[in-house]
């Protein structure tokens, strides 16, 4: 006698449905991310571009029946593409902890604290006071001000070491001394992102209180300390103990099992299960006990499969119908020239005052400013949470798209200068035979790249 009937299984038309969704996002994500990367773009770009002419903002239009039959408006039928994004992301960002280099930061010390400190604090501040000019046309209603402002905030100042590793592989800059400050810059903007985006969801969960606020920046605290003091070595001897098996499997689940756990405990704290995988993935990714070589295959997986079928998901997500109202244009051109301006001329600054030249301080401001993977989970993070409707999400997703399309380009410009600057100060100190040669460092000549790469730097292992 069973004390309960079982649960219905999944209805087969809803099976069909999910399955053509998953084949039709993928193959999108992949046709137009291979052309985006041939454009010499970011494949993200192309990805979120699949799930944007999928979505209502063109496939709708053109054919709303199949549109509706493909993309019903049912909440358990779109739940279960939300699920599988869901796991993508937290596996995307916990491979993205595990693979920063945070010898870098070490290695570059004072000048990329310098430089990531002020591409933090301005993009922040000026995020904070749109979010608060722009409330009456892009915050939901019900939303409390303050987190809405705070939230766009968050987002106008996060940069995307995805995109910038890939820009700079490309260009053959991974390994010379501005890309690596760059690198270095943007390790510690994912980790200050990741920790304040975490507070600002709490503080939309709980609600805005001298409590919540509190309990949401403590919170993280607690959780960075407990990760350092009994995680360490807790995920060390997971990882040792997977390691003692032949082949990849044993590693590849350990790890997995790892960040979903991270991303489960912090979203029971009421943080963003985002923070747990990002924190669990450093864990891993800085154990003495963890052999790489068999974590290829998940990172492949999550790269080729997970975090395209993600991204084109976001993309779902967007309508650019709205832009045809002239309030919401306008906003979106504000929120874009504040996410540009912010992120560069704090960049820049930050350079400046560790004594680069201008070109490289452009170069800087220009790799810090891609947003790529990082703006898009705060953009699907802000409407999971209802801190951004439609309107706003779809934006906040442009200012990815378009920074990211925008680094290369200006990044090849700035360091072609730099090179060329580099080229002039060298030529001058041979002619000088008497006066003493440009010392070596950021800010000279070698260290905008120009002349050989350095041997004595590390190799950076960032997911491109």
């Amino acid at each position: 006698m069973t004390l309960a009937d079982p649960v219905p299984t999944m209805a087969p038309h809803s099976l069909l449905v999910f399955l053509l969704q998953l084949a039709l996002l993928l193959l999108s994500a992949f046709v137009l991310g291979r052309l985006a990367e041939r454009l010499r773009m970011p494949a993200v770009v192309g990805e979120l571009c699949a799930g944007m002419l999928l979505g209502p903002s063109v496939l709708h239009h053109l054919l709303p029946g199949f549109s509706d039959w493909l993309l019903p408006h049912r909440p358990e039928q779109m739940h279960l593409l939300d699920a599988t994004g869901q796991l993508g992301v937290l596996l995307l960002v916990g491979v993205t902890g595990a693979e920063l280099n945070f010898g870098l930061v070490r290695k570059r010390g004072a000048t990329a604290v310098r430089v990531s400190v002020a591409g933090l604090l301005l993009p922040l501040g000026l995020g904070i006071a749109t979010g608060f000019a722009l409330r009456g046309v892009l915050m939901p209603a019900g939303v409390d001000s303050t987190v809405f402002a705070f939230f766009l905030g968050v987002a106008m100042c996060v940069t995307a070491i995805p995109v910038i590793a890939k820009t700079l592989l490309d260009m053959k800059l991974l390994h010379r001394d501005i890309g690596q400050l760059i690198l270095s810059a943007g390790v510690v903007d994912d980790i200050v992102g990741w920790f304040l985006l975490s507070v600002v969801s709490a503080m939309a969960t709980a609600g805005l209180t001298a409590g919540v606020v509190t309990a949401s920046v403590l919170y993280p605290v607690g959780v960075v300390l407990f990760a350092v003091l009994i995680g360490r070595p807790l995920v060390g001897a997971a990882l040792r103990r997977a390691g003692r098996a032949e082949g990849p499997g044993p590693t590849v689940m350990t790890v997995v099992i790892l960040v979903v756990l991270g991303a489960a405990a912090t979203q029971a704290m009421r943080l963003e299960a985002i923070f747990g995988a990002f924190v669990c993935g450093v864990l891993v990714g800085t154990s003495k006990d963890l052999d790489r070589e068999k974590l290829e295959p998940l990172k492949t997986t999550v790269l080729a499969f997970l975090a395209p079928l993600f991204f084109a998901t976001a993309g779902l997500r967007m309508d650019l119908t709205g832009l045809r109202h002239p309030d919401v244009l306008a906003a979106a051109v504000a929120v874009l020239a504040v996410a540009v301006l912010g992120k560069f001329s704090g960049a820049f600054l930050g350079a400046r005052l560790s004594r680069l030249n201008r070109w490289e301080a452009l170069a800087l401001g220009a790799g810090m400013n891609a947003r790529g993977v990082v703006e898009v989970v705060v953009a699907m993070t802000g409407l999971r949470l209802g801190v951004l409707d439609t309107d706003s999400y779809t934006i906040i997703v442009l200012v990815a798209i378009v920074t990211s399309v925008m680094a290369p380009p200006i990044l090849r410009i700035a360091m072609a200068r730099a090179e060329k600057l580099a080229e002039a100060a060298l030529v001058l100190a041979d002619r000088d035979a008497d006066g003493p040669r440009p010392p070596h460092g950021p800010g000279r000549p070698d260290a905008a790249g120009g002349g050989a790469p350095r041997s004595d730097t590390p190799n950076s292992e960032v997911t491109p």
